[in-house]
């Protein structure tokens, strides 16, 4: 393990100037596999809770715009996936479920000295946060879950089309297979693409994504996403798709599920579904695509601050 190592050009932009820079450390999971850690408080200045963060399949820091200021009101601790972000492949390449992530959760809590928190899932990381409430509900407190459901995920991919979910899931895990199959090919195009200002007007006026507060910050993420090899992100995506629906029965933390209306990769149907099927559950839905926590930071944060100060009291 190392001491952290604070990346002073991290700095995000979001809707007003960043104060905190991302802190990265490097740790062992329990099967040996070395995680970059992260988080949004290197220095300890912020004051408020700690939460911990799941975050979507391959994805950075600098997703979450409004955690990137001293001022955010919460202290995030994460990682990167395995294989990403600087974190090493495993040994044995098939640990990349859902199971060895709730593994990678835990590690990252060991090393920051966090007993119980609530955990924060977005995309698969909803996934993540649920099993790890199943696997280990003495360290969690409650879910924060943002455009994902509690398993089977690719069943409720392209939910604004309302296919039936066996279609929907033959749909998107085919053409993961293919994307895997022929990633060796695209990666050496993806990895090179320039991403800058034009990119992201037309990457943010494409339905998939919607227009974010800061094209810089959403650039830096969409850059960190296409340096990870095309084939390796779907043998990631292909292994996740294996993670059937947990037994929302047995939750029994208080939870927010935040659902975008136009989100092609988490039906905000399911959610609504899951958050009826809850113990103690609150659904919100915002106007905004998969991407809603950098289209709408300010409102998911808001979200955010609101349930932990539910909790709190």
């Amino acid at each position: 393990m190392t001491t952290p190592t604070p990346d002073s050009a991290a700095r995000g932009t979001s809707t007003r100037p960043a104060e905190s820079v991302v802190g990265f450390h490097h740790i062992l999971s329990d099967d040996g596999t070395r995680l970059r850690a992260w988080t949004n408080d290197p220095t300890g200045r912020i004051d408020g809770p700690t939460v911990v963060l799941c975050n979507g399949l391959g994805t950075s820091p600098w997703t979450w715009p409004a955690l990137l200021h001293a001022d955010c009101g919460v202290r995030v601790v994460s990682w990167n996936h395995r294989g990403t972000g600087g974190s090493d492949r495993p040994g044995d390449p098939g640990r990349v479920g859902i199971e060895e992530f709730v593994e990678d959760a835990l590690s990252v809590m060991d090393h920051f000295g966090v007993d119980r928190a609530v955990l924060m899932g977005w995309s698969m990381g909803v996934n993540t946060a649920f099993e790890m409430a199943l696997r280990h509900p003495e360290r969690v407190s409650g879910i924060f879950g943002v455009a994902g459901v509690p398993g089977d995920t690719f069943a409720t991919m392209l939910g604004p089309l309302r296919l039936p979910h066996a279609l929907a899931r033959g749909i998107t895990v085919g053409l993961s297979r293919v994307l895997r199959a022929t990633g060796r090919v695209l990666s050496p195009v993806t990895t090179r693409l320039p991403v800058g200002g034009r990119a992201i007007a037309v990457l943010t006026h494409s339905g998939f994504m919607l227009p974010t507060p800061d094209n810089d910050l959403t650039a830096r993420a969409v850059r960190e996403f296409l340096s990870i090899p095309v084939e390796w992100y779907f043998h990631l995506a292909l292994r996740t798709s294996e993670h059937a629906r947990v037994s929302l029965s047995r939750v029994t933390v208080p939870v927010m599920l935040v659902a975008a209306t136009y989100d092609v990769l988490a039906g905000a149907r399911d959610m609504r579904s899951a958050a009826d099927r809850l113990e103690d559950a609150t659904y919100v839905e915002l106007r905004a695509s998969h991407f809603v926590q950098m289209e709408r930071p300010d409102e998911v944060h808001s979200l955010l601050l609101g349930f932990l100060e539910e909790l709190a009291g």
